[in-house]
C-alpha cells in the first residue's frame, strides 16, 4: 500500500485521524513490521521534548527514526530552557526551524496544543495526562495481529480511568469494537472522552463504564490494565491499592473472560498490584508483543507525517 496520506499532520489526540487513515496506519505498520516497504527520510530529525519518564517511548520512536535513516535528538525538560520557565510558544518557534518532526511527552493537553498551534512541523503526542495515542496504535496493531480484524471485538479495560483508558476509548470506538472500562466509583474515565467514544461508534458497537470487573471481562477478547497511580500520582499509590485489588487481571478473572482471550499492558507493571505474575508470563499474555509493535506504529506514523 502507499504511505498513508498524513504528510505534515499533528497527532494530538486519535481522533484527529479519520477511520480510514487509522486503519490505514494500521495496515501500513503491519507491512513494515513485515519488511514489505523500506521507506528512507536521511536529514530528517526528530526531536524528544519530554518532561516525564520514558522506557518505551524514547526508546521505540529513537530506533523507529534510526530505521527510517534520520536522526533523534533527545531534548528533555532538564537540558533546555522549558525547565527555565520558556514559554512553550517560544520554544515552539523555535524548534519548528530546527527540527522535521517533534515527539511530546508532559502533563497538561494544552501544552501540546499550545505548541501545535505555533509549530508548522508535525506534532505527535507521546503522553499527557489526557491521552496516549501512540500507545494505542501499538495495541490495536497487537489486536488486529491476533484475531486478524478488529471490528466486533470486545476490549475490557480494569483500573484507573486515565490517559490509556481514554486513548483505548477513542481507538476502539473508531474500528468498531466494544469497550469496557471496569473501575472503583470515582475513577471512571473523563464523561466527556465517553460521550466522544460513543458518538465514534455510529452504532458499530458499545461502551460500558462499569464498577463491575467481572461482568465487564464477560465473553471479552481482550483484558487490558496499567498501573494504578500513574506518573503524578506516585503519592496515592499506598491509598489506591485496596480500592483497586478488585480489579486485578488474575487467573480467576481470566476465566470469565472469553476462551481466546489475550491480556496486554502499556507497561510499566507493578506485578502483584494490578496484574499477577502468572497471568503476565502466561499464555495469553501478548504484552512483550505489544511493547514490540510500539517501535513498528510508530515508525509507520513517523513516514507518514514525513511523506
Amino acid at each position: 500500500m502507499s504511505t498513508p496520506p498524513l504528510s505534515g499532520r499533528d497527532l494530538l489526540s486519535l481522533s484527529d485521524l479519520s477511520v480510514d487513515e487509522l486503519l490505514e496506519l494500521l495496515t501500513f505498520a503491519a507491512e513494515l513490521k513485515a519488511g514489505k516497504h523500506h521507506p528512507q527520510f536521511p536529514q530528517k530529525v526528530l526531536g524528544l521534548l519530554f518532561r516525564k519518564a520514558s522506557t518505551r517511548t524514547r526508546v521505540s520512536f529513537s530506533v523507529a527514526m534510526y530505521q527510517l535513516g534520520g536522526q533523534v535528538l533527545d531534548l528533555h525538560s532538564g537540558v533546555t530552557q522549558v525547565s527555565r520557565g520558556e514559554p512553550t510558544s517560544d520554544t515552539a518557534r523555535v524548534l519548528d526551524r530546527y527540527l522535521d518532526v517533534v515527539a511530546i511527552r508532559t502533563f497538561d493537553q494544552a501544552e501540546i496544543q499550545e505548541f501545535a498551534d505555533y509549530a508548522s512541523i508535525p506534532v505527535i503526542n507521546a503522553l499527557t495526562d489526557l491521552e496516549h495515542p501512540c500507545q494505542i496504535l501499538a495495541d490495536l496493531l497487537t489486536i488486529q495481529e491476533e484475531f486478524g480484524a478488529l471490528q466486533g471485538l470486545t476490549l475490557t479495560y480494569l483500573g484507573d480511568g486515565n490517559n490509556v483508558a481514554h486513548s483505548l476509548l477513542l481507538g476502539c470506538a473508531m474500528v468498531g469494537m466494544n469497550v469496557h472500562i471496569a473501575g472503583p466509583e470515582g475513577y471512571a474515565p473523563d464523561p466527556a472522552i465517553v460521550k466522544q467514544a460513543n458518538q465514534l461508534m455510529q452504532g458499530n458497537g458499545h461502551v460500558l463504564i462499569t464498577t463491575d470487573p467481572e461482568a465487564a471481562v464477560k465473553d471479552a477478547q481482550v483484558l487490558y490494565t496499567d498501573v494504578w497511580a500513574s506518573m503524578g500520582q506516585e503519592s496515592e499509590a499506598g491509598q489506591r491499592l485496596p480500592v483497586f485489588q478488585p480489579y486485578q487481571v488474575n487467573d480467576a478473572l481470566l476465566e470469565k473472560a472469553s476462551p481466546e482471550a489475550i491480556v496486554l499492558h502499556c507497561l510499566p507493571a507493578h506485578r502483584g498490584e494490578e496484574i499477577t505474575h502468572e497471568v503476565m508470563e502466561g499464555a495469553a499474555s501478548r504484552v512483550w508483543d505489544q511493547a514490540e509493535n510500539r517501535m513498528h506504529a510508530q515508525k509507520a506514523l513517523l513516514a507518514s507525517v514525513l511523506e
